[in-house]
Parts: structure tokens; C-alpha cells; sequence
């Protein structure tokens, strides 16, 4: 997958959370509960998400990963190269 393409699917996941989330403004800083609202229960939904989708086990260690679109994305390429 390249990076557009985990970019599309944390902001499709990201979404379906918070619908509230316009993906057209989205900027890959923003922090998801400073900046975004993220509560804990959509963070973690989030997080399941993204653990049923690309089938990775995300570690409660490795949430600060999660913070941004940017960080994610990251996070997402590394664990998927494997």
C-alpha cells in the first residue's frame, strides 16, 4: 500500500467515527482529541477500526502513534512493511 493509500483509508476510518470530520480540511497536524475532539471511546473505536481493517494488532503502547493523520499514516506504512 503506498502512503496515499493508508492516508485514504485512516481518513475513511477516521470519518466513519467522527462523521463531524470534514475530510476536505483535515490537515495531517492535527492532533485527533486536542484538535479534532476525538473522546477516548472514538479513539479507541478508531483504533479498531484500523485494527479490522489492515489487520494489525495496535499495541495501547503505540496510541501516541495514532495522534495525527501524518503519525498514522507513518506508523500504518512501517507495521505494514513488516
Amino acid at each position: 500500500m503506498t502512503p496515499e493509500d493508508i492516508r485514504a483509508a485512516f481518513i475513511e476510518d477516521l470519518t466513519s467515527v467522527a462523521p463531524d470530520i470534514d475530510p476536505d480540511t483535515l490537515e495531517d497536524d492535527a492532533h485527533m482529541q486536542d484538535d479534532l475532539g476525538l473522546d477516548s471511546m472514538d479513539f479507541l473505536n478508531l483504533v479498531s477500526a484500523l485494527h479490522k481493517r489492515f489487520g494489525l494488532p495496535i499495541p495501547e503502547s503505540d496510541y501516541p502513534e495514532l495522534a495525527t493523520t501524518a503519525k498514522a499514516v507513518r506508523y500504518l506504512g512501517r507495521a505494514l512493511a513488516g
